[in-house]
Order: C-alpha cells, then structure tokens, then sequence
C-alpha cells in the first residue's frame, strides 16, 4: 500500500492479517527530534488488524536532526504560530488519510509520545467525532494556545494517559491534570502512572496495546476485526 500525498510526510504500514477491509487505524505522532519511523518500532506489540500511519512532524530540529511539532516557549506552551501550522496540517492529513486510505472510520486511533501526545490530543479534543481512542504518552493536554476543546462531546472518544513519575522533561504533573479535565468531560479516560522517565517502558506499552483491544472491534459489538 503506497502512502499518498497529503499535507503530512508519513509511512503506511498494511495490516498484518490480510483481510478486504475497511481496517481500524492507528496513527503514530513522534515527538521532538524524531521522525515517522521512530514510532514504528513499536509495530510488532500492536493487533495485526490495525493499519498504521505513521506521521512525521512539518519542522526540522535543528538542535539534534529529526522533526519537532512546534518549538517551546516553556514546558505547557507551545510556539503558537509554529503549532497552528502542525494542528492545521495534521487536521488537513487526517481528512485525506480517512479518505484516500481502507480506513473504518468509526475506529480511527491515535498513540502519541511526547509532542506526539500533545498533538494527539489537540485533535481529538477538537475533532472528537473522528477518534475513537488516544494514547497519550508522556505528553500533556495543550490548555495554553487558542483551540477550542469540546469538553461535552467526547462520549464516544476514549483516552489513555501515560506518564513516568520520574520524567525530567515533562512532569507528570500534567497527566494528574489531564485526570482532572478529562474526569470533569464527558470522556472516558484512565490515567496510568509509571516508574519511568520520558520514555515508553514494556510496561506502559503493553498496558496500552490492552487497552486499545476493545476498541478495535466495530461499535455496536461486532467481533469481526
């Protein structure tokens, strides 16, 4: 399956255990100074039903190489015209992805890791009717810019927030935030916390790809993948 041009660079990965389609979809979102492959490598823990989309961010790092989402003014606040323009082409990707590609459009998922979760949840707290479930990996949920979330619309989106107790980069204060909104929304959310620090352990991944099973089979209770 060739990737089509969109307003995002990305790499698409087919599911494992063929079948005609439509397939449930995960969308991989990398943070800073990665790129598209670097969430790939976490391909073989996830269900072989599932179509990947792996996404690289617009911007060049110039620090270390790879892509960045946006630069940070401080940790919580995004560059707001540098994340704008990754909100407004991640938005603009999504709609070509669920149109171009074999995608259930009632099980589209996104696992995020750092600005790739902050990413992630900037879509799917704006555009909820298009996400059925986000991972959000050591991330946070971006109050400081100008979007508008829809915090009484996210009946039907699912969100699972991971964080390491121990991480130096983005404190895991922002995920007992992220309890605290999303407890107060309309959303179902579980919250995890890891002896880890800004990174995704064996653990964390493995409770995620858990999570994410029931997810995967179509709304009404059907169990064909």
């Amino acid at each position: 399956m060739k990737a089509i041009e969109t307003a995002l660079f990305h790499r698409v990965v087919p599911p494992l255990e063929e079948s005609p389609g439509p397939h449930p979809a995960l969308i991989l979102l990398h943070g800073r100074g990665a790129d598209e492959q670097d969430l790939l490598g976490l391909a073989p823990a996830f269900d072989p039903h599932l179509l990947l989309l792996a996404v690289r961010a617009p911007f060049p790092f110039m620090l270390s190489g790879g892509y960045t989402w946006y630069d940070i003014q401080k940790i919580g606040t995004p560059h707001p015209k540098m994340f704008a323009e990754s909100f407004d082409r991640l938005s603009r990707f999504l709609d070509d992805a669920l149109t171009e590609y074999p995608i259930d459009r009632s099980r589209v998922l996104l696992f995020g890791f750092s600005m790739g979760a902050v990413m992630s949840c900037a879509i799917a707290l704006t555009r909820p009717e298009l996400i059925r479930g986000v991972v959000a990996h050591s991330g946070y949920i971006p109050e400081e810019t100008s979007l508008r979330f829809r915090w009484n619309d996210l009946a039907d989106t699912a969100f699972f927030v991971a964080h390491g107790t121990d991480d130096p980069v983005i404190s895991v204060d922002y995920a007992r935030r992220a309890r605290e909104l999303l407890t107060a929304s309309s959303a179902r959310a579980l919250v995890r916390e890891y002896p880890i620090g800004h990174t995704i352990s064996e653990g964390s991944l493995a409770d995620s790809v858990s999570w994410m099973q029931p997810l995967l089979k179509p709304p009404g209770g059907a169990s064909s993948p």
